[in-house]
């Protein structure tokens, strides 16, 4: 019975046979990857396959020494490169104009995609400006600019408002009563000069809590609360002049604890809240110490007008009036520019616009600018038309003060430093790609190889 499936000649598989010794000692002679020749001989084992050869003679593998590379060591290529290129060089002279040029190419789009991450489109600007313009419109309509009439101070309807709901909260008998105890009296509240040691100029009942800094919303929670410790009455009177004196008739107000001095300090504020002349706007007392000017038809220092302006009622309730508007700005901004991050395709939670943090809102700080800059330009209009000192938005300027300071700060100094971090970055994410070739590449060699370093 023949060996073979199919009926062939003897000339046929003497040729086949023949065919794979040749193939065989060809791979060996031109091959040095066992994976290659191993795949040869596959190959020609399906040949065989195919013509019906089934009983297919099997080679002994030869065992091959392992391969060795030699690889030498970086001091010794750095002594052969200093040889043979000398020394002095630097790192551009590795690379041709051409990709010394493409290199530059890259940087430039590098700092493009980072200023596009921080670029306001036409609709930014658009939220920003109608913010603003927003506060404007509530501060022009709203709020007004206070008078003095036989019913008190009036303002627009939004301050009217507000005032009334301050004397609904503290009613006047109620806080005359508190005003009257013990509890409130501090060392500080001295109305002329007849209870003082040193002369206070401008000290009077209409005058006397703009001038004394323990009057001060702000200033009071640190001048204040040390005056009532240590018995004294700090002021800067209606000529600059800062003085700090003990109040010796009014020692029996002086605390010695300083939880006591915080209370009594508060209580007291809140005695003077809803007063005629009550607590100044937020450290309106410092403009005394600005003596110079010529302002208006008298030629008025800004000291002159700052206290003025505090006669006619610009006060803390005021202030508070004057806030709401800034509040405005502050709130359709951050609004707006939540709902076209969502539109955008960010989640709701990313698109959350509390932070101020630019790597997570890279335009919402700008866009606060331009809002608050655009209802600071309004009202700066509003008082050069009316001529009245009284339409200033003093929390508007606050706003826009520490947002302009945020923005130069953030163009001068903290973008070009963050524009190079982001292009150092995309940069060493590129680099690390090209190590990770390195590696695998390395673990091919380092299967078929012994790495040897010299």
């Amino acid at each position: 019975m023949s060996k073979y499936k199919y009926t062939e000649t003897e000339q046929q598989i003497n040729d086949v046979l023949k065919y794979h010794d040749e193939e065989l000692k060809r791979i060996k002679a031109s091959m040095s990857s066992s994976f290659d020749i191993d795949g040869r001989i596959q190959e020609s084992e399906d040949l065989l396959r195919v013509l019906g050869y089934t009983e297919i003679p099997t080679v002994p593998k030869k065992e091959e020494p392992p391969k060795i590379m030699v690889v030498p060591s970086w001091e010794d290529l750095c002594i052969e490169a200093e040889q043979v290129v000398g020394s002095g060089y630097a790192l551009e002279s590795i690379f041709t104009e051409a990709e010394l040029q493409r290199n530059s190419q890259e940087i430039q789009l590098l700092n493009a995609e980072y200023n596009q991450l921080h670029h306001l489109d036409k609709y930014d600007v658009t939220i920003s400006v109608a913010a603003g313009m927003l506060g404007a419109a509530v501060d022009i309509l709203l709020v007004g600019i206070p008078q003095k009439t036989p019913q008190g101070l009036k303002g627009g309807t939004l301050a009217n408002y507000v005032r009334d709901w301050f004397d609904k909260k503290f009613p006047e008998d109620e806080m005359e009563k508190l005003a009257n105890s013990k509890v409130s009296k501090v060392p500080y509240d001295a109305q002329d000069n007849r209870n003082t040691t040193i002369y206070v100029e401008g000290l009077s009942a209409y005058y006397h809590r703009l001038l004394s800094l323990g009057h001060d919303p702000f200033l009071g929670l640190i001048f204040g609360v040390m005056d009532i410790l240590t018995g004294r009455m700090t002021t800067i009177d209606k000529s600059g002049k800062i003085v700090s004196q003990v109040m010796e008739n009014y020692a029996d107000r002086k605390e010695t604890d300083i939880f006591t001095a915080i209370a009594k300090q508060i209580i007291h504020f809140k005695s003077d809240l809803i007063t005629s002349m009550g607590l100044p706007a937020p450290m309106m007392g410092l403009f005394n110490l600005l003596q110079f000017g010529e302002i208006g038809e008298y030629d008025q220092t800004i000291a002159e007008i700052v206290q003025g302006m505090y006669y006619e009622g610009y006060d803390f309730i005021h202030f508070c009036t004057l806030s709401i508007p800034v509040m405005i700005v502050e709130v359709a901004t951050r609004i707006g520019y939540a709902f076209k991050r969502i539109k955008e395709g960010h989640s709701v939670k990313q698109s959350i616009p509390f932070s101020l943090n630019r790597e997570k809102h890279p335009k919402l700080a700008t866009m606060l600018f331009i809002g608050h800059s655009a209802a600071t330009a309004v009202n700066a209009g509003k008082v050069y038309f009316t001529q009245n000192p009284m339409a200033i938005n003093y929390p508007q300027w606050i706003a826009f003060a520490k947002y302009s300071y945020k923005q130069l700060k953030w163009v001068l100094l903290e973008k070009p430093n963050a524009r190079d971090a982001y292009v150092h970055g995309r940069l060493n994410e590129q680099l690390h790609e090209v190590l990770a070739d390195v590696n695998s590449t390395f673990d091919e060699i380092s299967a078929n190889y012994i790495v040897v370093i010299e």
